[in-house]
């Protein structure tokens, strides 16, 4: 039936899977409700991580709030950058988000910036805050992906896997359906669907996987302080780098099944699947010198 959608080789079929719903004649849609809940349920985290390592909460409560509304911001500029094509002939789509378009990258960027700004100014140590703010982003990254899921939107090729989706072809974008897609759609109970990667949920359980590390790490290098009761800033940075390195990796192997890529601009190259390479080679190489770093800094001490 419309609105439904299937993972038939799990047995599962979700019927009335509604992509916005009514509210005292406000029309809502889930895409934004599920991303308000995974930014607010983060900050909560954050806050949580803020509490168990010595830090303040309620800075990370403001620092939260600030970086939460620019990074939508930033989010939704990195979309319509990369999607001028369509967005220079209609101008007016810009600020219509009710259909998605909201590119996580540009929302780290933008939180990141905004952290870096947020440590400067109320000269606050930039790495630990990165850190602590990291395990909240990945949480928001792994539970907002869903919010693709309401969308229909976000998938990959056509799969026959274990987790293949099945989603009717009226409830998606025809730009985003290809000939392999078209070559394999079924009719069921009279509905054509398409069957595809669900690389929302493959992020979405991979994102799950990288804050159970971020959130064993955190315990591991920060939970103690040091014997004299100072907090440890020998291993600052680290979470937030294997962030980047973990969150990378995923997101350059998920990006190459989605249909719907953000390409840079003239060279056919998927501008997330480029910038996840960097990403994870930038931050490898800081973690081996913030590892010798380390090394020298305790050699030193016992000469």
């Amino acid at each position: 039936m419309e609105g439904s959608i299937r993972f038939p080789h799990l047995g599962i079929t979700l019927t009335n899977v509604v992509k916005s719903f009514q509210i005292g004649g406000l029309t809502i849609a889930c895409y934004g409700v599920v991303l308000a809940v995974a930014m607010m349920t983060g900050l909560l985290l954050v806050m949580k991580v803020a509490k168990a390592t010595g830090q303040k909460e309620d800075d990370y409560f403001d620092l939260g709030i600030l970086a939460i509304a620019i990074a939508v911001v930033c989010a939704r500029i990195y979309y319509v950058v990369f999607s001028w094509d369509y967005y220079s002939s209609h101008l007016a789509e810009i600020f219509n988000l009710r259909r998605g378009g909201l590119a996580i990258y540009g929302g780290v960027i933008g939180g990141v910036l905004t952290v870096l700004v947020y440590c400067h100014v109320r000269k606050r140590n930039t790495w630990r805050t990165l850190d602590t703010m990291s395990v909240g982003l990945v949480w928001g990254q792994a539970l907002g992906r869903w919010g693709n899921f309401f969308n229909r939107e976000a998938f990959g090729e056509y799969t026959d896997n274990l987790l293949a989706m099945q989603l009717p072809v009226s409830d998606v974008r025809a730009s985003e359906i290809t000939e392999t897609m078209y070559a394999h759609m079924q009719t069921i109970d009279g509905i054509a669907y398409i069957q595809v990667h669900p690389t929302f949920l493959y992020e979405s359980l991979w994102n799950l996987g990288v804050l159970t590390v971020l959130l064993l790490v955190t315990w591991r290098l920060h939970r103690k302080p040091r014997e004299d009761g100072l907090p440890d800033r020998g291993n600052d940075g680290v979470v937030f780098l294997l962030y980047l390195l973990l969150y990378g990796l995923g997101r350059f192997w998920i990006e190459g099944l989605r249909t719907d890529q953000l390409i840079l601009f003239g060279t056919g190259i998927p501008v997330s699947q480029a910038l996840s390479g960097v990403l994870v080679i930038l931050s490898l190489m800081l973690l081996i010198c913030l590892r010798i770093r380390k090394k020298a800094g305790r050699k030193e001490k016992t000469e």
